[in-house]
Formats: C-alpha cells, sequence, structure tokens
C-alpha cells in the first residue's frame, strides 16, 4: 500500500484565467499544466502514488491531459475547495497512506527539493506548509490607508502542504460545511501544529492571464530543447480508381491506391516520422488497420493525431519533409497545395513543409507503375 500519497486539486473552473477551458488544463509551451504539475509528483522518488481531484464534467480534459501517466484512478471534487480535498482524502481511505502531500494544480514548478523538505517536516510533527515570508509593507485601508500591518512573522502560504493522513482527514472531517481558505486552516482549528517550510517566488499560482504570460516566460528561459529526428517510410499499390490522395491533395489518375484507409502514402510516411521522433511507436498502433473505423478514412486525421501527441509530449514540430517516389502521377503541378495542406494541419509555417518526388528510373515496383512509395524525415523540439 502506498505510505505517501500526492492529492493534486484541480476541480476549479479557473475562470480569472480568461481561457475557454479551466486553466488546469490549458497549454504551457506545449504540455498542458496540469500535466506539468503532476509529473512533479509522479517522478519524485519519495511519492508512492498521485490522486487528482477533478471536477466531475471534465474527464475527458484529464484524459488527454495526463495521457501516459501512472496515477490513481481520478476522484470528483465538491462545490469548494475545501469540499473537494476532503473527497480526495476520503477516497484514499482503502490505500491506508501515511502522509499525504495536497497541493493545488495551478502551482506547476514545484521542485523536488520542495517536496523533499516539505515532507521531511513530517519527522517532526503532523503538518507543514511551503511558505514565503512576507517581504512588502502591508497596509489596511478601503480606497484609503487605515492602518499599517506588521509584516513581521508573516508568511504567504503555499503548497504542498503536507500532513499525517489520519490527523488532516479527521480534521477535514470535523471542518465540514466551513468555508477555511486552506488546509493549514483547516489543521489549525483541529489543533494540529504545523511547521513552516521555506517555499519560493518559483512556485506561484497561476490565476490570471498575466500568470500564464509569467509561466511561459519561465519555461521559455529556464529551458533546453533537445532536437530529435524520426524517420517514416510507406507504400500503397495501385487498384480501382479515378484518383489518388497524396499529402492531402486530390489528384485525378487513371487508378486509384489501395489501402484500409485514403491510402495518403505522403501522410503515413509523415506520420510515422513524427510517432518515430517521440518515441510513440508507429501508425499502425494507432490506428490498426483492421480496425473498421478507419475504413476510409481522410488521412487528415492521423495527421492531426500525430500533431496532439507531439505537443502532449511537450514537443514543437520543427520541419517535415516527404519525397514521393512514383512515375505517375505527376506531383509537380500539385506541390503548393500539398505544402497547403500539410501546414495547416500540422500547424506550422509552410517553409517548414518541403514536398518532393522522385522516380526510380522504371525499377523496382514504382518503376513498373505498380504502386507509390514516400518516405519522410521530421524534426521535433522537445523541452528538458
Amino acid at each position: 500500500m502506498p505510505k505517501t500519497v500526492a492529492l493534486v486539486v484541480a476541480a476549479g473552473r479557473g475562470h480569472r484565467a480568461g481561457g475557454e477551458i479551466p486553466k488546469q488544463y490549458m497549454p504551457l509551451a506545449g504540455q498542458p499544466l496540469l500535466r506539468r504539475t503532476v509529473a512533479a509528483f509522479a517522478g519524485h522518488g519519495e511519492i508512492d502514488a498521485v490522486r487528482v481531484v477533478i471536477h466531475p464534467d471534465d474527464r475527458a480534459l484529464y484524459d488527454e491531459a495526463v495521457a501516459g501517466q501512472t496515477l490513481l484512478e481520478p476522484v470528483a471534487g465538491g462545490a469548494e475547495r475545501q469540499d473537494s480535498v476532503r473527497h480526495g482524502l476520503e477516497s484514499l481511505a482503502e490505500h491506508e497512506p501515511d502522509n499525504v502531500l495536497i497541493h493545488d494544480a495551478a502551482r506547476p514548478f514545484v521542485s523536488a527539493d520542495l517536496i523533499s523538505r516539505t515532507l521531511a517536516a513530517l519527522d517532526h510533527g503532523p503538518g507543514a506548509i511551503a511558505a514565503v515570508p512576507v517581504s512588502d509593507t502591508l497596509k489596511r485601508g478601503d480606497g484609503l490607508i487605515t492602518g499599517t500591518v506588521p509584516r513581521d512573522g508573516l508568511w504567504r502560504a503555499q503548497t504542498p502542504q503536507a500532513f499525517h493522513y489520519d490527523a488532516i482527514l479527521a480534521a477535514h472531517r470535523d471542518a465540514a460545511g466551513l468555508s477555511l481558505t486552506d488546509d493549514a486552516a483547516v489543521a489549525e482549528r483541529a489543533g494540529l501544529a504545523v511547521a513552516l517550510v521555506p517555499g519560493g517566488e518559483d512556485n506561484f499560482k497561476v490565476t490570471t492571464p498575466e500568470d500564464l504570460e509569467r509561466a511561459q516566460r519561465v519555461l521559455a528561459e529556464g529551458t533546453v530543447m533537445e532536437a530529435r529526428v524520426g524517420t517514416g517510410f510507406d507504400a500503397h499499390r495501385f487498384g480501382a480508381g479515378e484518383h489518388v490522395m497524396l499529402c492531402g491533395a486530390r489528384i485525378a489518375h487513371d487508378r486509384g491506391l489501395v489501402g484500409h484507409s485514403d491510402a495518403d502514402v505522403g501522410i503515413h510516411a509523415i506520420v510515422d516520422a513524427l510517432l518515430g521522433a517521440i518515441g510513440a511507436g508507429d501508425i499502425g498502433d494507432h490506428f490498426p488497420p483492421t480496425d473498421p473505423r478507419w475504413a476510409g478514412a481522410d488521412s487528415m486525421v492521423f495527421l492531426a493525431h500525430a500533431r496532439d501527441l507531439v505537443e502532449r509530449a511537450g514537443g514543437v514540430i520543427g520541419n517535415v519533409d516527404v519525397t514521393l517516389i512514383c512515375e505517375r502521377p505527376r506531383v509537380g503541378p500539385h506541390r503548393a497545395a500539398m505544402i497547403a495542406c500539410l501546414a495547416e494541419v500540422l500547424e506550422i509555417a509552410p517553409d517548414r513543409v518541403n514536398v518532393k518526388a522522385t522516380t526510380t528510373e522504371r525499377l523496382g515496383f514504382t518503376g513498373r507503375g505498380e504502386g507509390i512509395a514516400a518516405q519522410a524525415v521530421a524534426t521535433v523540439r522537445i523541452g528538458r
């Protein structure tokens, strides 16, 4: 059974951030904010399990955001944050943890060191929170100053907030129906001693559009981009038909290409190249030819899926380069349309897409006019 569980609270609506979706699912440098937060705990050696508390309406967003992470099944939150935390704590009872860390999903920059120091404080008491000493002069007033508040001994509370599990669960049960601002307040009300662990300004909470911009800057300034390269190859034979699909362009021809989908050999090669760059298998893993859902499917669906997987992996597509190998049809007249189609779906500039064509001097199956082959190379930059 897990001894230490991280409970990530992600059930809020986050309207102040200004997005069309809750802020915890908004992208930060190619990854959902929630994924970055969860990864900090899931990859920590002292955390045995991670559970996320989500809004009941957000399951699809959650599944997409944390795809590939090993987490406990999420639990639905309540009307207020305090309710959500209590629900999360109740759900952990079957795991019988010793300790629990409670963390806001909107704090994506929590460090491994801060997690470790907050946990270590539990060796000396039932609770501990990350906090930052107040350095600004504090004023009380309403339009006009009515007084100055001494800042000595004042701290700004952050998360993670760590507790002995049984103690904080009992405290939350006893405080049900109240409106307390954080879990430390719940613990204080129950008479639990809560230690202060120095946090940091970089462990800020993303609340407003300005916070999102700040988070983007932090990632841009502190991220080293690793370049990766993937390759892809595909081939399809000719069959009955009156057109072929090549890189998204419909080209009139006296024969068609045979395949389970629309047999767009160029896109299939690009998809494999993108998947290869992020170590995500090949097109057959994601769209099995035995699955009737993909019969006659537009290969642009496959390309969009590969693009999304790159984004979820924290990557940015650098460029794609595809070579179509055939005697006929002629590719040149359609090259601009192909580039435009690919650039639109991949959401990159057209000058980052290259389409070329060649023949095999009538050698092999393409030289005999039996089919078309394609090979592709893609570069992806991933932050580390």
